[in-house]
């Protein structure tokens, strides 16, 4: 079903798969193929498009600078403050600025709306491109009037993939898009590129969330595409539409890689001439030698419709399995939660020879797309939910799919079995919308199942649980009252549907300035609507006191600033730092900024002092030689959300650190970076613990040096030396932490 290969692979002439191992000399030089393995992956796609878009000679090292950027409603505000600080007088390439995050006005008053305002008078200043709320949800949107062959998109949101369009799109924190806004480069190494091969046709009523959740379950737990671009090719693709396309590829982000990109073909050309784009389009393909650093091999006919259970989309399981095993698989899961003082008591859905659910949801950028649905009605016509304790909402993806299924009829399909059909709204998918009830289990085709992303809170006794399926099978078991069901295990006739795409609703609401600034015009800013504080540079010496120890396997950016009702202050940082770990550790708020007043303490710091010229050397440290803040540990934070909040938060509470044995995704990262936050990388969590302080001396030296390794030393009833790394970092990045964050060192330029 999903083959990995251990070494690398060459792919010759789009078929044909010689592994990286003792034999593929041979079998290259029976094919007359002399090239050597690094000329071979230039023959990538995604060599191609790198080097198009790297701004120096070095594709080792690559300075890459994007065709067009996007954000929703929960980022723009910061980026645009952010570039503003920065320098930025007009947006250097289009700007898409969508509303589909904060786009219900329930909490806060005017604030989500405010927002909106700001957009707009945004656009209108700085010349770019405004979506009203509920027109279309972020990514559908730059699917329909943005993506094409060869370009790069930048995004402030995790699931920007555009891949199977044939653009290289890249979800990162909003430091990135702000060093784009203000002329710079985004700086990294080449990433390695592994190699996506589809073969076979996909069975009925099997989907793409079905064949994305078999990939995250293979690869996200080993890191196998990790920071990595996944490049879809194979003679398989052929026999996906555009749409099937497109909703595997935005689950890609589930994977942890850094990007994803896709053969195209006539399909391909015939989608982007439906929207007015045949300019967009020109063929990808790899050379006919192409060398690849990994290889997964797929066979879309072997695909069974799949199941991800609480609290990660790679918890995968076909839905076959649940239903023969779902008392043991439901105890393991209860047995794996409990050290996060969960109790899922998800046993209590297994009756009547069956699963249960109580809720259905399909949605957003990987639910809501227009075949995904389609196939939905046709399983949902002339049948019905029931009046009973079973829910289900369906959310297309944008205003002209919505056309579409009212034309088509399918919408009135829905509503006659009962289902809410709703605006295009990202709500159901991070928490602000759809929460369903304590303990019940609601099952969605979206893209993310976190703990308490559908909007629940555990640490106030809420548990409430997602599960991810494909619209297909999501259908079933809603013809069945929400017993599980597999769309593979009934007898459906699906139609075949073609997609008229209205740009005349676009025409007539979004607002299009991308090259036409109108300086004059004033930014409108709502009350909530807070400039960042300023932030502290790297002292000389630095003492840190670790104020949150998570040993969690993963700790999620829904984990570090929760989602849902929080986002609507995301404008304002001081008040959303007040969310910060709050429904992972409560007293977190407090035990930062109790570190962030001993700065001002004298007597504090006298005796913290005297305890750092205990250490041999250090006899010499006197107060103004010496600055402290808070950090956290975790053993592999970050998974999740391109939020930079979940960095912004802590360094507005004075956090100087993050500990980690890794980082789960280099957008979190970088989101420490970008915000004057040390990465620390560390080999033993024994080392310290909860509450100790931790001396680094000449910390910024140590950064001017480039030094490997770190040496710290934990302040406990002995002191300890603590060894610790950054990791790889570009010249900027490091200057970035030594001024302090980027819009300290944009200043200083």
């Amino acid at each position: 079903m999903v083959e990995l290969f251990n070494n690398g692979a060459y792919l010759i002439n789009g078929k044909e798969i010689i592994t990286d191992d003792t034999e593929a000399p041979a079998k290259l030089a029976q094919q007359g193929i002399t090239i050597s393995r690094e000329e071979a992956r230039k023959g990538t796609i995604s060599y191609g498009i790198l080097a198009v878009h790297n701004k120096n000679s070095d594709m080792r090292n690559l300075t890459l600078r994007f065709d067009s950027l996007t954000s929703h409603d929960i980022t723009y505000v910061g980026i645009i403050q952010t570039a503003r600080a920065s320098g930025m007088d007009k947006f250097p390439m289009p700007y898409v600025l969508t509303n589909c995050h904060n786009s219900l006005c329930a909490v806060g008053g005017t604030i989500n709306q405010d927002d909106h305002v700001f957009a707009l008078s945004a656009a209108r200043k700085y010349g770019g491109v405004y979506v009203p709320a509920h027109l279309a949800v972020i990514h559908s949107y730059n699917r329909e009037m943005m993506a094409g062959c060869k370009k790069m998109i930048l995004g402030s949101d995790s699931h920007t993939r555009y891949g199977a369009l044939g653009t290289m799109a890249v979800g990162e924190g909003g430091g990135e898009l702000a060093k784009q806004l203000a002329g710079r480069t985004y700086d990294m190494p080449a990433p390695p590129v592994v190699g996506i091969y589809l073969e076979g046709e996909i069975a009925e009523g099997t989907g793409p969330q079905d064949v994305a959740l078999a990939i995250i379950g293979k690869v996200f737990k080993n890191g196998f595409v990790k920071n990595k671009v996944m490049e879809f090719v194979g003679p398989g693709i052929t026999n996906l539409s555009v749409d099937f396309r497109n909703g595997i590829d935005v689950m890609t982000t589930e994977t942890a890689c850094w990007s994803s990109i896709w053969i195209t073909d006539d399909k391909v050309k015939t989608y982007l001439n439906e929207r007015g784009r045949e300019n967009d389009y020109s063929e990808l393909k790899p050379a006919n030698t192409a060398y690849y650093d990994g290889f997964i091999k797929i066979d879309l006919a072997k695909i069974e419709p799949c199941i991800a259970l609480p609290f990660h989309p790679s918890n995968v399981y076909t839905i076959k399995e649940l239903q023969k095993n779902a008392k043991d698989i439901f105890i393991k899961l209860e047995e794996e939660n409990k050290s996060s003082g969960l109790n899922l008591n998800l046993g209590i859905k297994c009756r009547d020879g069956g699963v249960w659910a109580e809720q259905a949801v399909i949605a957003g950028c990987s639910g809501g797309i227009f075949e995904n649905i389609m196939a939905a009605a046709d399983i949902m016509k002339d049948s019905s939910i029931g009046s009973g304790n079973f829910t289900m909402s369906v959310y297309p993806e944008s205003q002209p799919t919505f056309l579409e299924l009212v034309k088509n009829g399918a919408a009135e399909t829905f509503m006659k079995a009962g289902v809410l059909v709703r605006e295009a709204f990202c709500g159901p998918c991070f928490g602000a919308g759809d929460t369903p009830a304590n303990n019940e289990l609601s099952i969605r085709h979206v893209t993310r199942n976190f703990m308490n992303r559908e909007g629940s809170k555990p640490n106030e006794g809420q548990i409430a649980s997602v599960a991810l399926m494909d619209a297909r099978s999501i259908a079933a078991t809603a013809v069945n009252g929400g017993k599980i069901t597999s769309a593979a295990d009934i007898n459906v006739n699906y139609g075949k549907y073609k997609f008229f795409f209205d740009k005349s609703i676009y025409d007539k609401r979004v607002y299009n300035g991308t090259g036409n600034p109108q300086t004059g015009n004033e930014l409108v800013f709502g009350p909530n609507i807070k400039d960042w504080p300023k932030m502290p540079a790297l002292p000389a010496n630095l003492l840190i006191k670790v104020v949150s120890f998570i040993t969690d396997p993963v700790t999620t950016t829904d984990e570090l600033i929760p989602s849902g009702e929080t986002s609507s202050f995301r404008s304002n940082p001081l008040k959303l730092a007040e969310f910060t770990l709050s429904r992972k550790d409560p007293e977190y708020v407090k035990k930062a900024k109790e570190v962030m007043a001993m700065n001002n303490e004298q007597q504090t710091m006298k005796e913290l002092i005297q305890k750092i010229n205990n250490i041999n050397g250090y006899s010499e440290i006197k107060a103004g030689d010496l600055e402290i803040g808070s950090a956290i540990y975790a053993r592999k934070p970050g998974d999740g959300s391109a939020r930079e909040q979940a960095a912004s938060c802590q360094r507005v509470l004075g956090a100087s650190a993050n500990f980690a044995l890794e980082y789960a995704t280099k957008r979190y990262r970088s989101n420490l970076i970008n915000w004057g936050i040390l990465p620390f990388l560390i080999k033993d969590e024994k080392d310290f613990k909860n509450g100790d302080y931790i001396f680094f001396p000449e910390i910024k030296t140590a950064l001017q040096e480039k030094k490997e390794t770190i040496t710290g030393f934990v302040l406990g009833d002995n002191i300890t030396e603590l060894q610790v790394s950054l990791g790889e970092l570009t010249d900027t990045e490091r200057q970035i932490l030594i001024d302090g964050c980027l819009i300290n060192y944009y200043a200083k330029k």
